[in-house]
């Protein structure tokens, strides 16, 4: 998971707090003025766990084994000529292709975070399990104490030489104050809130919404936003079958959503906990805009009727999956479904828990033999950071994601994204495809839920603000 993987592991660059990419593990590197090659030299002092020296071969052999799953790093690699190391502190990267995201791909801080390991484990199969936790992060996971389900332990690596910097999101000095970190896993929410309130935990990552008002009432515990990012909710159509292969009958769901009433069958009425975002990109993110979203923001079921009447709509079901397990997900849903009968579709409600969602999404054949046409999830906020990352503004036809949106005009823009090295011209074009996916509806955005993590303030301070569970500079009191 991404917390034990930054707990253990470091990486090459990381994220600040305005989300700008900075060195970590990286001590300086050189970009050609054509952009077309990068050299990297790493920090003195870097050593495994196990002793021996970080080198710039297992750099080079993570890359590579993280560029074979990952979407960003998928297309790093395709934009590769050669990946190699020039000494053990040295390695050089040269494209074959203007590649304008390098740093940023290596510096992202969602799955999959491109974390540096050992060459020997690096060169396991990309899609085999390596076997042995060897990082070079400021903890080290304590494998005779790990409990599969139950908790897993950290120790502080006394061998980690931090960054100066001050610690700023994935990106600064990772000091360590904890000579120990445990992580628990306890699947009673009741059990795990009265464990925080009477001492027995210090911190609960995802506290269960009904227990907020009772963790911030009581002594000594603090509730609290970390992730400025949040959540981002969404709903995504099926392109592929009638009536949504038709972009009226989409732009129809768009008119008839209200992401206020969304969030707030979500989150409930308290208003730091959620937040209307019309922008495909974060709000409060590098790209954000509201672009195109004209249709989001100003509910109009009239709209959506006409646009209904004008495509020969003649009621037939609307199959709407609805995740009961999900909380956030179950209540928008149910949201949604209201809405679109107001808006004059024939919702067709079928529950199920969310590893069966999970499955039927995959499915292409119609609705009436086992299909769908709208599902709802959420993405952790860094999944939609840039159209490269953001699975759900593509539009790449069978290899898009669930729903498969095809829209030629969004992929070239996308490609020209990935290759702008100005991030000024980056931004021209995150603009220009959101205002485009808007107009085609790759997905209807839902908005944005925070979710805030409990800590007792009494006894913990210097927690990080960021998307990610991070404990180092952390202290106790």
């Amino acid at each position: 998971m991404r917390s034990h993987g930054f707990m253990v592991y470091d990486t090459l660059f990381g994220l600040d707090a305005d989300f700008k990419v900075q060195p970590q593990m990286v001590e300086t590197y050189t970009v050609s003025a054509d952009g077309m090659e990068y050299s990297f030299t790493l920090r003195d002092g870097l050593k495994w766990h196990d002793g021996t020296p970080v080198t710039s071969k297992d750099c080079v052999a993570s890359i590579k084994r993280w560029g074979a799953r990952d979407g960003m790093g998928q297309k790093l690699m395709a934009a590769t000529a050669t990946l190699e190391a020039v000494d053990d502190q040295t390695f050089t990267l040269k494209l074959q292709a203007p590649f304008g995201m390098v740093l940023q791909s290596l510096a992202k801080i969602t799955s999959n975070v491109p974390f540096m390991m050992k060459e020997e484990h690096a060169l396991t199969s990309p899609d085999e399990q390596v076997q042995e936790v060897v990082g070079s992060g400021p903890f080290r996971f304590v494998k005779e104490e790990f409990k599969p389900g139950v908790n897993a332990v950290y120790v502080k690596n006394e061998a980690y030489v931090p960054r100066q910097e001050p610690a700023s999101n994935t990106a600064g000095g990772k000091v360590v104050h904890l000579d120990r970190v445990e992580f628990a896993w306890i699947p009673d929410t009741n059990t795990c809130a009265n464990a925080l309130m009477a001492g027995e935990i210090d911190f609960i990552q995802v506290p269960q919404a009904d227990f907020l008002p009772k963790l911030k009432a009581a002594a000594g515990v603090k509730v609290e936003i970390f992730d400025p990012l949040g959540i981002q909710t969404v709903a995504r159509l099926n392109h592929l079958q009638p009536p949504f292969d038709n972009p009226k009958a989409r732009q129809a769901v768009l008119w008839a959503t209200s992401q206020e009433t969304a969030l707030r069958a979500a989150a409930g009425n308290d208003p730091e906990l959620f937040a209307v975002c019309p922008s495909m990109y974060p709000c409060g993110s590098p790209l954000a805009s509201d672009v195109g979203s004209d249709p989001l923001l100003k509910q109009d079921f009239v709209k959506a009727k006409q646009l209904l009447k004008e495509i020969g709509y003649q009621n037939e079901p609307i199959v709407v999956l609805h995740v009961t397990d999900d909380f956030i997900i179950s209540n928008q849903t149910l949201a949604t479904a209201q809405n679109l009968r107001k808006a004059g579709f024939n919702v067709d409600l079928q529950a199920m828990n969310w590893s069966t969602l999970v499955a039927r999404r995959a499915i292409k054949k119609p609705a009436s033999e086992g299909g769908w046409h709208i599902f709802q999830t959420w993405f952790n906020g860094p999944d939609f950071l840039n159209p490269l990352e953001h699975m759900a503004i593509g539009a790449a036809c069978d290899k898009a994601w669930f729903g498969w949106p095809c829209d030629e005009e969004i992929e070239k823009m996308r490609a020209a994204f990935g290759a702008e090295p100005d991030s000024a011209r980056q931004k021209e074009l995150a603009q220009a495809i959101q205002k485009r996916a808007y107009e085609v509806v790759t997905y209807v955005p839902l908005g944005t839920v925070y979710q805030p993590v409990a800590y007792r303030a009494d006894r913990l301070e210097g927690l990080i603000k960021s998307p990610v569970p991070l404990f180092w500079n952390v202290r106790k009191k």
